[in-house]
Order: C-alpha cells, then structure tokens, then sequence
C-alpha cells in the first residue's frame, strides 16, 4: 500500500520561510519522479514544482521560481520542498505526488499517487 504522508505546513507571515516534507512508503522511491502540487480555496489544484528519480534535474511553476526549492533523498525516501519569502498568495494546501513516468511531468494526470496534503497559510 502506497502512502504519501506529507508535514510541515502552518501558518506564517509574509516573508517568512517554511520546509515541507513528503515521506513515501509502499513503492520503489527512486524510481520515481516526484512533484509537488497546492490547490487554494475555490481554485484548481495547480503544479508547483517536480524532481527527477535522481535529483538531477527539477522543474518550477513561474509564480516559484526562484523563492521555492525541491529536493529529495532516496535514502530516506522523502521529498522536500523549502519555501522562501512566502506570499499571501501562496497559501494553499500543498501535496506531494509521485510520477512513475520516464521524464518529469507538470500535469496533474500524470501522477499515480498523492498525499493528503498539508495547510500552508501565509498573513499578510
């Protein structure tokens, strides 16, 4: 049984700082691609950004680019995501997801399996 668990959300203000962590079980973690996704309220669940099998290669949403940063460690079989001057808009809840495909992907279909999901809230 696959499970995605991630942690690490909360609340902050503006301009602060917050690290989230995807922990996997129940697959190969290095043989997958791995992303990350936030929906907030009233909108569609959106692609933030992704990591390759081995880290090598990552991929990012525009409105991140630059702030947010993927990593990953196939020894621990977790993701990350560190998340630098945050925004009021970036509040969402976050999840991790895991891409079986050969090459990253940034759409939502492509992706087998999802965490729960953790609240990021960013004050003003």
């Amino acid at each position: 049984q696959v499970q995605l668990v991630e942690s690490g959300g909360g609340l902050v203000q503006a301009g602060d700082s917050l690290r989230l962590s995807c922990a996997a079980s129940g697959l190969t973690f290095s043989r997958y691609n791995m992303g990350w996704f936030r929906q907030a309220p009233g909108k569609e669940r959106e692609f933030v950004t992704v990591i390759s099998r081995s880290g090598g290669s990552t991929s990012y949403a525009d409105s991140v680019k630059g702030r947010f940063t993927i990593a990953r460690d196939n020894a621990k079989n977790t993701v990350y995501l560190q998340m630098n001057s945050l925004k009021p808009e970036d509040t969402a809840v976050y999840y991790c997801a895991a891409d079986g495909g050969l090459y990253t992907r940034d759409r939502r279909s492509a992706y087998e399996y999802w965490g729960q999901g953790t609240q990021v809230t960013v004050s003003s």
